[in-house]
C-alpha cells in the first residue's frame, strides 16, 4: 500500500476543518446514547413485555438476556422491485444465523422501496429523490424502540441505501452493516437495450419490439446489471467499510450469496454493542469514509445521482462536503472500470475481471484511497482488497486478482480510460453543475452551439418529430429541481438526444433536473444549481443564446451581453406537480428542501452546527 496521494490528504483534512462544529455535535450525541445502560435495560417491563411477544420461547430468553445481542433488521423488501424480491427470505435466515451466536434478531421495521424504472417518464418520478428522507425517517423509526444492540439493513436500489444509511447514522452508537443481495445475471446486452430504444425514439419500431427488448434486459430477480446509483451504491458501502468485500456483485440464490448472508448476520452479533468489541457507525464513518467514497465512485465512472446523496450521507454524520471536493479529487483520481453506461460491460463482467478487490487494490497501490480508515468488518479498509469464496461449502477470504481478468472492463493503472474520474464540476453564468463524462466521448466534451429551451421532456419529443432539432444545439429544460416538482430523473432525453448525436450534430442537455447514469454518450450538465424555482439563472437562458458546455474547462457558460444578462429576469414556470399519485402531500417538501448541492434534503435544515448557530440552506 503506497502512501496517501498529498491531494486526498489536503481534502481530507479540509473537510475536517470546515466540519468541526458539526461533526463534534454530532459525535457528542452519539456518546450521550452510548454512555446510556444496555438500551433494552432502559424499557419498562410492560415496554419489553410488548417488543418480544410474538418471538418464540428461546429468543424471548435472549432478548431477556441484556447481555446477548438482539438484531434490529430494517428492510427495503417488496416483490415489485426485482432487486429487492429477494429479501424475501433474509429475515428468516438471519434469525436462525444469529441463534447459532446465542443471539436473536428481529425485523424492526419496513422502509419504501420505489423502482425508479418502474417510474421513469411517470408522475411517481417526482416522489423519487423525495423517497430518500421518508426511507431515513421510517429507518429511524424503526430503531426507535431501543431494542436493538446491532442493526442490518436489507436495502440495495437508488434512494433506499442512502436513506437507510442516513437514518441509521442517528443511532451511530449501534454497528450497522448492510447486507446485498445481488444483481441479476446478464441478459440482453445493454448497448442492444439502448439501439432498441433509440429506434423506437425513431419510429423505426414498435411498442411490442420495445418491450420484448427490455424484458430480456430485466428479466429476473436482482439489481438491474447496468451500473446506475444501485450498484453505486454498492461499491459505496463497500468503500465505506459498511459491507462485506467482494461480495457486492454475487447473484441471488446462490449457494455463496447465502453464505455471505449468514456471515454478516454472525459477524455483526461479534461487534454488537453488548459484545465487549463494539463497532459504532459514529467512529466508522469519518471524512475518511467519505473521501474513500468519493474516490471510488470516481474511478468506477458511478452515478451522478451520488453527488446528492453524498452530500446528505456526509452531513448525517456531522461532516460538510460539496462539489469542490469531488471536482478536485477528479483531477487526481483515473477512470479505472468501464461499465456500462460508460462501456459495454455490465457489473456481472466487471465481478468477473477483478471487481470491487482488484478495484480497491489499484487505488490503494495508487495511494488513493484511505488503507487505514475504519471498517466494519477487519481492521481497516486495507482488508477490503478480498474476496469471498466456497471451499467444502465453508466460506473463506482470499485476496483478489493481481491484474484485471478484461483490461477492457478494469483498466490497469499504467493504462487507465482516463487520467482523471467520472464526474465533473462546471461553473459560469448559469450557476453549478455536474457532468458525466466517462461515457462521453472526448470529442464530445465541449459543445458550443444554440439554446434550445424546452418546457418538458415531452417538448423534446414534440420538436424531434417535427424535424426541428437536426442540427447543434444545448438543450435547456429547467424548473426540474427539488422545489419545481422534485427533481425528476430525465431519462426519456436521452434516447433522442443519442440519435441525433449519431447523425452527426454537436448536443448537449443543460438542466437542474436529474439525469443518473441515463445521459450516457450525451454530454449533459445536471443538477444546475441554483435552480430556476429558487431565482437561479438557468431560467434567465432564451431560445438561440449562444450556450458553452465544456467538461474540459470546467465551463457552464451562456455568452449573453453582460448588461443584458444582469437585466434579465428568469422565464418559464413549474409546470403542475400539486395533486396526483399524491404528490399534493409532498408540497411542504418542495417549499422547505435544500439545493443540489446540499444534499436535497429536509432533514437538515435548522439543525444546530454546535455553537448554537444553524445551518440554514
Amino acid at each position: 500500500m503506497a502512501s496517501l496521494h498529498p491531494e486526498l490528504q489536503r481534502i481530507t483534512e479540509a473537510i475536517d476543518r470546515r466540519s468541526r462544529n458539526t461533526r463534534n455535535s454530532y459525535l457528542q450525541r452519539q456518546r450521550r446514547a452510548a454512555g446510556l445502560q444496555a438500551v433494552r435495560a432502559q424499557l419498562s417491563c410492560g415496554n419489553l413485555a410488548h417488543g418480544f411477544a410474538a418471538c418464540g420461547e428461546d429468543d424471548k430468553s435472549r432478548i431477556r438476556l441484556m447481555q446477548a445481542a438482539n438484531v434490529g433488521i430494517v428492510t427495503a423488501y417488496n416483490d415489485m422491485l426485482s432487486a429487492h424480491q429477494p429479501y424475501r427470505d433474509y429475515p428468516e435466515q438471519i434469525k436462525r444465523a444469529v441463534r447459532a451466536m446465542a443471539c436473536s434478531a428481529q425485523v424492526a421495521g419496513g422502509v419504501p422501496a420505489m423502482c425508479d424504472g418502474v417510474t421513469q417518464g411517470q408522475a411517481g418520478m417526482e416522489l423519487s429523490l423525495f423517497s430518500r428522507d421518508v426511507i431515513a425517517q421510517a429507518t429511524a423509526v424503526a430503531l426507535s424502540h431501543q431494542m436493538f444492540d446491532a442493526v442490518l439493513c436489507l436495502g440495495i436500489c437508488d434512494k433506499i441505501v442512502p436513506g437507510m444509511l442516513i437514518g441509521a447514522l442517528h443511532f451511530g452508537h449501534l454497528p450497522v452493516m448492510f447486507v446485498p443481495a445481488g444483481p441479476m445475471p446478464s441478459g440482453l446486452p445493454n448497448r442492444e437495450k439502448q439501439r432498441v430504444r433509440q429506434l423506437f425514439a425513431e419510429g423505426k419500431v414498435g411498442r411490442e419490439a420495445l418491450l420484448a427488448a427490455e424484458a430480456e434486459s430485466y428479466h429476473s430477480a436482482g439489481t438491474c446489471t447496468f451500473y446506475g446509483t444501485a450498484n453505486s451504491n454498492q461499491l459505496l458501502m463497500e468503500a465505506m467499510g459498511l459491507q462485506l468485500p467482494g461480495g457486492s456483485f454475487v447473484n441471488p440464490g446462490t449457494p455463496l450469496r447465502e453464505a455471505l448472508t449468514i456471515e454478516v448476520a454472525q459477524y455483526i452479533c461479534k461487534i454488537s454493542r453488548v459484545s465487549g468489541r463494539c463497532r459504532p457507525l459514529a467512529e466508522v464513518l469519518d471524512a475518511r469514509s467519505m473521501v474513500n467514497a468519493m474516490v471510488v465512485l470516481l474511478a468506477s465512472g458511478g452515478s451522478t445521482n451520488h453527488g446528492i446523496h453524498l452530500p446528505a450521507i456526509a452531513r448525517a454524520a456531522g461532516l460538510l462536503i460539496n462539489w469542490d471536493d469531488l471536482d478536485a479529487l477528479s483531477k487526481v483520481v483515473p477512470l479505472l472500470a468501464r461499465i456500462y453506461p460508460n462501456g459495454e460491460a455490465d457489473v456481472n463482467h466487471f465481478h468477473a475481471a477483478g471487481g470491487s478487490s482488484l478495484l480497491f487494490r489499484q487505488l490503494l497501490d495508487l495511494g488513493l484511497l484511505h488503507g487505514d480508515a475504519r471498517s466494519m468488518w477487519g481492521e481497516s479498509i486495507a482488508d477490503a482488497a478480498q474476496e469471498p469464496f466456497l471451499h467444502s461449502g465453508k466460506l473463506g477470504w482470499r485476496p483478489g486478482v493481481g491484474q484485471s481478468v478484461d483490461d477492457t472492463v478494469i483498466a490497469s493503472p499504467e493504462a487507465p480510460f482516463d487520467r482523471e474520474g467520472g464526474l465533473r464540476l462546471l461553473q459560469g453564468e448559469l450557476g453549478r453543475a455536474l457532468i458525466k463524462v466517462s461515457a462521453v466521448a472526448r470529442e464530445h466534451r465541449c459543445i458550443r452551439a444554440p439554446a434550445v429551451v424546452l418546457a418538458s421532456q415531452d417538448a423534446l419529443q414534440q420538436q424531434f418529430d417535427a424535424g426541428e432539432l437536426n442540427r447543434d444545439c444545448v438543450v435547456v429544460l429547467p424548473y426540474q429541481g427539488p422545489q419545481a416538482n422534485g427533481m425528476p430523473e430525465l431519462h426519456k432525453l436521452t434516447p433522442l438526444l443519442g440519435v441525433l448525436q449519431d447523425r452527426g450534430y454537436r448536443v448537449a442537455v443543460v438542466t437542474d433536473g436529474r439525469m443518473s447514469g441515463a445521459s450516457g454518450k450525451v454530454p449533459a450538465a445536471i443538477h444546475v444549481s441554483p435552480e430556476a424555482a429558487a431565482g437561479g439563472s438557468i431560467g434567465r437562458v432564451r431560445d438561440g443564446d449562444e450556450m458553452v458546455v465544456d467538461a474540459e474547462r470546467g465551463e457552464l457558460r451562456c455568452l449573453v451581453d453582460a448588461d443584458e444578462w444582469a437585466a434579465r429576469l428568469p422565464q418559464g414556470a413549474v409546470e403542475d406537480s400539486s395533486e396526483g399519485v399524491a404528490r399534493e402531500m409532498f408540497a411542504g417538501v418542495r417549499q422547505r428542501v435544500s439545493g443540489a448541492e446540499q444534499g436535497a434534503s429536509v432533514l437538515f435544515v435548522g439543525l444546530p452546527n454546535g455553537e448554537g448557530e444553524c445551518i440554514s440552506y
